[in-house]
């Protein structure tokens, strides 16, 4: 056989081993343990009922073998139903319009209670007296069951339908998430874009007027300012980071304005342990420390004090960027720096993050990041490590 011959071949071949795969699958659903046991309750309900007006007429055994008799009897008729709805279900895909389906089943269905009808009679242990009454019962056997057959069937076709419903709704709600994520990723690689030219070229300009005043010192400024880079770049590229991680940016981007500002900047650090795993999205606080030196320390002669600091409160952790400097008169609360860091906050938290700003006392801003806590911050920290770890399999296979 050639190669081009064995393909088809083959094709037709899986293609009809995954329709008998699926034909097992769907009988099996339907004739199954369970349905089985509801098939003999249903039964010996039907029967008990049947003979309870009997009791009086009957002795005790003489009623017990009745209701043993009949039981059996209308247990072969509902076994044998029900393997005719079992093998319609498989049979007959949802493709097929309803009208042949509920044809096909009707046939189906008589042909099993005519057999079930065959059955009893071999099994029955009362001949029937005349051959009319043989044909009547057989045909009250038939109506009786197939009825019934056809009632079952359709409540099994009602509850496949509403598991495929469910099955569907599942899907759609995962795509959607899945859409909902990659929209938000893209909302946030578009914000956070908008920072990083903010950020880095406002840095550059404080290396280049510091080169121009004392080359020396520019120099090492801009050492000290690829140190920063080179441990500030990864963090860009991430949607989330640990709050340790951005304190130590912080301590390094201080470090690197301190050369140009000297003595007129003065800054401390404050983090607990317990809280260094908290998640935040990348260059947060790089932008507050930022705005307040540009608007609150770099007007003032003396310069001041930056205290960068975190604390638990509740279910939500507070980071504060405060200064002493010259407070609000210089309109920092407006910006492409604030308002980004707003909106990012808001997209990856939900709403459950918010930036603020307040006065400080005797003069000076607070800038203070709220952000969950227990959680919801470790969800949306594994949410944004796991897409990290997607994108560099991603980058690494291109």
């Amino acid at each position: 056989m050639t190669p081009e011959l064995a393909q088809p071949v083959g094709l037709q071949a899986a293609a009809e081993e995954a329709r008998t795969d699926a034909f097992h699958r769907t009988f099996f659903q339907v004739f199954n343990f369970t349905s089985v046991a509801l098939v003999f309750w249903f039964c010996f309900a039907l029967v008990l009922a049947s003979l309870l007006k009997a009791v009086p007429v009957m002795g005790g055994s003489e009623w017990f073998v009745m209701l043993a008799y009949l039981t059996r009897q209308f247990l072969a008729s509902g076994l044998l139903g029900l393997v005719g709805v079992a093998f319609g279900a498989a049979l007959l895909p949802e493709r097929v319009s309803t009208r042949v389906r509920w044809l096909v089943m009707v046939a189906l269905l008589a042909i099993a209670s005519a057999a079930s009808a065959g059955v009893r009679l071999w099994m029955s242990r009362y001949p029937m007296h005349s051959t009319r009454e043989e044909v009547a019962w057989f045909a009250d056997v038939v109506s009786l069951w197939t009825v019934l057959g056809l009632m079952v069937y359709g409540l099994v076709g009602s509850i496949r339908r509403q598991a495929a419903a469910r099955r569907r709704l599942g899907q759609q709600i995962a795509e959607q998430s899945t859409l909902s994520a990659a929209a938000l990723e893209a909302r946030l690689t578009v914000l956070q874009a908008q920072i990083e030219p903010h950020f880095l070229f406002n840095t550059l300009a404080n290396v280049r007027r510091l080169c121009e005043v004392d080359p020396e010192r520019g120099r090492r400024m801009l050492g000290s300012l690829l140190d920063y880079l080179r441990a500030a770049l990864p963090a860009m590229r991430r949607s989330s980071t640990a709050l340790a991680e951005e304190f130590e940016l912080v301590r390094a981007y201080l470090s690197v304005l301190q050369h140009r500002m000297g003595e007129r900047l003065r800054f401390r650090i404050e983090l607990a342990d317990r809280l260094a795993d908290v998640p935040i999205p990348p260059l947060i606080l790089p932008t507050l420390v930022e705005n307040a030196i540009r608007h609150g320390l770099a007007p003032l002669p003396e310069g001041g004090t930056i205290t960068v600091s975190a604390r638990q409160d509740g279910g939500q952790v507070v980071v504060r960027v405060a200064d002493d400097g010259a407070g609000f008169q210089a309109a920092s609360g407006s910006g492409v720096g604030l308002a980004n860091t707003r909106a990012r906050l808001s997209a990856l938290f939900a709403g459950a993050a918010s930036l603020s700003l307040r006065g400080n006392e005797p003069r000076g801003v607070i800038a203070e990041v709220r952000l969950p806590y227990l959680a919801k911050a470790l969800a949306t920290a594994a949410v944004a490590t796991a897409g990290e770890a997607t994108a560099v399999a991603g980058a690494t296979s291109r």
